[in-house]
């Protein structure tokens, strides 16, 4: 398959990646293309942007979770029917696992991608010192996959001035630049950009962002990296569950709204795959579980941000508690096994009652409790075969008195292994975000038990 393609990676994170990358999706969806865009790595915020606000399908890819033949697979499915994608990249180019791997690394997803990358550089701050950090960065590249420059943040006349000294002395395109302005910044918290809905104007900012990036930005360059991208191997091959053709399929629920909405695309994806039905349900304004369900996904978000509201919303408490005293299955992730508990005690120190599952409290820590990547394993099998392990991430804030002892976490890159998880043959709860196809062994059981709560009905 061929088809155009590049990715927009930087030095380090904060340097406008995603702006860029949102207007130039703007701009090509302006033009007619149909644009498919992927995020490196373990993010949810910055898809939303790609999807909810410009409106082009986004999903992850992270050479980490599904290697390199399953993430080439992962992108050539996302490009069908497309005629041009757009990777965004994730931190540095270079910081994969532990940030010292490459596996995991915007560069990695670009070299198993076979993509040509522009790099924008920060350049706010900086004189001649720019042209050492892009060559340092060029002489890195063993597979000569940067193939252009774009400098965020100065001035028109410093632009014309140091981009004939690096296309002089390194040999690299320089494609452009932007100003520093407001509108092309987007705000951030501690947890990464603030989400597209709390964010004024957010369409009118990002299409006034394509818009700057034209008059200032060769598009025409970047058409041309991006047309220059060479073909990949095709591979069809896919693997069903039984249960796919099955009329009468199991209704998994899943929690989605402000609160609740870190979900990787191809996780439902999965679900579906293997013969699940998926109904949304709004835990903050809905008062009953969707219609004939029969099974939970209360998947990550910030709930701590919603917290009066989940307690005020007494039915829907009472519905998800009743839920799973009647044996439903449930997978809960980080914000979802918060909303479990007890109670989230706020920033604020104040009590918010929440379902009521479990007899444990979530408290803000102020500061980072547990990050990065980590290998689940049971310590009995109840969702995954007997050994095997699924890959995931943990980012909180939010600790629980109750974290559970039920499967083990390991860090891929030190080793480092601790407890985690409330599960048994029905239940999988815990802090980590997990990514299902990196074992789709997960998804396919939680869908059969689904179905078998579903025949327990009849």
């Amino acid at each position: 398959m061929r088809i155009k393609r590049l990715m927009i990676a930087a030095p380090k994170s904060g340097s406008g990646k995603t702006v860029i990358t949102c207007a130039l999706l703007q701009i090509l969806k302006n033009d007619g293309y149909q644009v498919a865009s992927f995020k490196c790595g373990p993010d949810y915020i910055d898809p939303m942007f790609h999807e909810k606000v410009i409106g082009i399908p986004s999903k992850n890819l992270d050479t980490f979770f599904t290697g390199e033949e399953q993430t080439r697979r992962l992108f050539l499915k996302g490009v069908v029917g497309k005629d041009f994608a757009v990777l965004e990249g994730v931190m540095g180019l270079y910081d994969g696992l532990g940030g010292i791997r490459e596996a995991g690394s915007s560069y990695h997803l670009a070299k198993v991608t076979g993509t040509p990358i522009v790099l924008v550089v920060d350049a706010k701050g900086m004189g001649r010192s720019v042209i050492s950090m892009i060559a340092g960065f060029l002489d890195y590249d063993q597979a000569h996959l940067i193939r252009g420059v774009l400098l965020n943040r100065i001035s028109k006349g410093y632009y014309e001035t140091i981009k004939p000294l690096i296309e002089e002395e390194l040999k690299v395109q320089v494609l452009g630049y932007l100003p520093e302005k407001e509108e092309l910044r987007i705000e951030s918290r501690h947890l990464g950009l603030m989400m597209p809905d709390e964010l004024h104007n957010v369409k009118e900012r990002l299409q006034t962002a394509a818009e700057g990036v034209q008059k200032t930005v060769s598009t025409e360059k970047i058409m041309e990296i991006a047309e220059r991208a060479g073909e990949l191997q095709e591979d069809r091959e896919e693997k069903t569950a039984e249960i796919t053709g099955k009329a009468d399929k199991p209704v998994i629920a899943v929690a989605k709204d402000e609160a609740f909405c870190f979900y990787y695309t191809d996780n439902l994806s999965l679900l579906e795959e293997n013969g699940a039905e998926i109904a949304y349900f709004s835990p903050l304004r809905d008062s009953k579980l969707p219609e004939k369900c029969h099974a939970l996904y209360l998947g990550g978000g910030y709930p701590e941000l919603y917290a009066k509201g989940l307690s005020e919303n007494h039915k829907m408490r009472t519905a998800v508690r009743s839920a799973v005293e009647n044996g439903m299955p449930v997978v809960a992730e980080c914000g979802g096994f918060m909303y479990l508990h007890s109670a989230i005690i706020d920033r604020e120190g104040i009590r918010h009652e929440m379902a009521g599952i479990l007899p444990a409290t979530c408290y803000d820590t102020g500061k980072l409790v547990r990050f990065g990547y980590i290998e689940v394993q049971e310590r009995q099998s109840h969702f995954l075969p007997e050994g095997e392990m699924i890959k995931g991430h943990e980012f909180h804030y939010y600790d629980s008195t109750g974290n559970g002892e039920d499967a083990i976490a390991v860090k891929p890159v030190t080793g480092r292994a601790y407890s985690c998880m409330i599960e048994d043959e029905k239940h999988f709860w815990g802090f980590p975000h997990l990514y299902y196809p990196s074992n789709p062994a997960f998804a396919k059981s939680f869908v059969e038990k689904a179905d078998r709560y579903k025949g327990e009905l009849k």
